[in-house]
């Protein structure tokens, strides 16, 4: 039987009341008992739940919680439970986050509530420096732990709370912590997170996992969702929404502050899908949006116009000799422009880079919308083939590249190869006119792709930075994986806006990715 059953104590009253016995930390509540709302003490009582055999019902909880709800002072209570009031003898009870800051920031909330209670204080010593809180009477310890910095293997956790999830760099930290569970009696990992946009991390995975179980109990009795989020076709804007997601909402969760995040979100569209994720725990297919997917998919066309003998026009972004390489050119006419990009990639460790990038290259190639060149490097000659193959069957008028990461490919493209190739260096000056005539193109429905899965996921990847004087260009610094195709497309507009006439008022642009010949 667990410790709690032993001595005749509920698990779910038992919690309750422990955690109810801390103090705040913070603001105008700091120094106050917890007092945990109706709506936390139905998550503890849940969390705690025991079968008639005495055991532990949940092993794996996600909570989905929006930002100011609480989470950090519910994460350092919980935690404090399991080494103070779970009757774990030896129990090794972690706190887990993706960086150290946010690390330290749940240790320090966990032992200023042990400092805060005499009682508590007097059973355990602190080790700041190590973001550790020893219990001595029953051998057990809490401790902190980054996905940055942590020791590796060696664990034998008893109960995990992991804090914003959907920010691990990887899923390595999850993985160890759950599988170092298998000695306990009753281990739970908790997971505690606001929504993110990588639907190919681990919380997307728990998830995915937990709206299936929400749904049919069944399906796994040992794993408890608890999630607050508000429906994906759901007004935004309303604040009987913000209620649902929120229930923190005006009290001490300002709504206030809610409504003036949700005015900036409307007045500027890169924030929307912020507040849509963080204080709405909707699922987002990109951190800071630049274009959303939403107008970019309704840009999608049916059918692909010929291009052959047509005037081209090409960016190419060499990016680094062991990651994605992308090739685009534009082709204008009366009506339009059509736009044809293919991407490289090298073969080995593809299986690693497809875990890095959580993409599938090795599908993408085999449909035809990547080359994977042989090596560890990217075959500059496999790029030199294709341009020269696009030169004999389209006229191209002039191959863009960024200076500050050229090759001697440049060199043989312009010697050997007869091609007109032009720097575009990547500062505001040259990147913004072509960045805005791509933006305007998608929000004005003027743009046609053909779904090209490479040449779209690098679209939700782009995050745009800019100067005082309105000028922005893509950023590979803020942007939240591969945007090389994006760049790509950009030179050769620039390149394009460079050479060609001006169009006529309301040209459009016809965009088409995809297997190339």
């Amino acid at each position: 039987m667990s410790g709690a059953a032993r001595r005749g104590d509920p698990g779910p009253a038992r919690a309750v009341r422990f955690v109810n016995n801390l103090t705040h930390t913070k603001g105008a509540w700091a120094g106050q008992p917890f007092a945990l709302r109706p709506w936390q003490e139905r998550i503890i009582r849940q969390l705690f739940r025991t079968r008639q055999d005495g055991r532990r019902q949940y092993r794996t909880a996600l909570l989905l919680l929006p930002r100011k709800n609480g989470k950090t002072e519910l994460a350092a209570a919980i935690a404090l439970y399991g080494l103070f009031g779970d009757g774990e003898l030896g129990a090794e009870v972690y706190s887990a986050a993706a960086d150290k800051d946010q690390a330290a920031l749940c240790f320090n909330v966990a032992a200023q509530m042990v400092r805060n209670d005499p009682y508590l204080l007097a059973q355990c010593d602190i080790v700041d420096s190590q973001k550790r809180i020893v219990h001595r009477p029953s051998g057990s310890f809490y401790r902190a732990i980054s996905a940055e910095a942590y020791s590796k293997h060696g664990f034998n956790a008893s109960l995990v709370v992991y804090d914003e999830l959907h920010a691990a760099p990887t899923r390595e930290l999850y993985d160890v912590l759950s599988t170092s569970m298998g000695a306990r009696r009753d281990p739970l990992m908790l997971v505690i997170s606001t929504a993110g946009y990588d639907r190919h991390s681990i919380l997307f995975e728990l998830y995915a996992h937990a709206v299936r179980v929400r749904e049919d109990p069944d399906l796994d009795p040992s794993f408890l969702p608890v999630l607050y989020e508000a429906p994906e076709d759901a007004d935004w804007t309303s604040e009987r929404v913000w209620k649902a997601a929120n229930p923190a909402l005006d009290d001490f969760r300002s709504l206030e502050d809610m409504r003036i995040a949700a005015k900036r979100a409307q007045e500027i569209p890169a924030q929307e899908n912020v507040f849509r994720r963080l204080y709405l725990n909707q699922w987002t297919e990109q951190a800071d949006r630049w274009l959303r997917l939403a107008d970019w998919d309704a840009c999608a066309a049916l059918e692909r116009p010929a291009l052959t003998g047509r005037r081209g026009y090409v960016g190419l972004d060499l990016s680094t000799t062991t990651d994605l390489t992308a090739l685009a050119a534009v082709f204008p006419s009366d009506d339009g422009i059509d736009v044809l990009c293919h991407c490289f990639l090298p073969d080995e460790r593809l299986q690693d880079r497809i875990r890095r990038d959580r993409v599938p290259y090795d599908r993408w190639a085999a449909d035809g919308y990547l080359t994977l060149t042989p090596g560890n490097v990217i075959d500059y000659e496999a790029i030199r083939a294709m341009l020269r193959a696009w030169d004999q069957v389209y006229d191209i008028v002039a191959v863009g590249f960024d200076p500050w990461n050229a090759t001697d490919l440049v060199e043989r493209l312009k010697t050997h190869d007869g091609l007109n190739c032009l720097p575009v260096r990547q500062g505001y000056a040259a990147m913004s006119p072509p960045t805005k005539s791509l933006e305007k193109s998608v929000l004005g429905r003027q743009l046609r792709h053909d779904g090209d899965p490479v040449l779209r996921w690098c679209v939700t990847n782009v995050a745009l930075e800019g100067d005082t004087s309105g000028n922005v260009k893509p950023s590979k610094r803020l942007s939240t994986g591969r945007i090389d195709a994006v760049i790509a497309l950009i030179i050769a507009i620039d390149m394009l806006e460079r050479h060609a006439p001006p169009p006529p008022p309301n040209y459009q642009i016809f965009v088409y990715g995809g297997p190339t010949t």
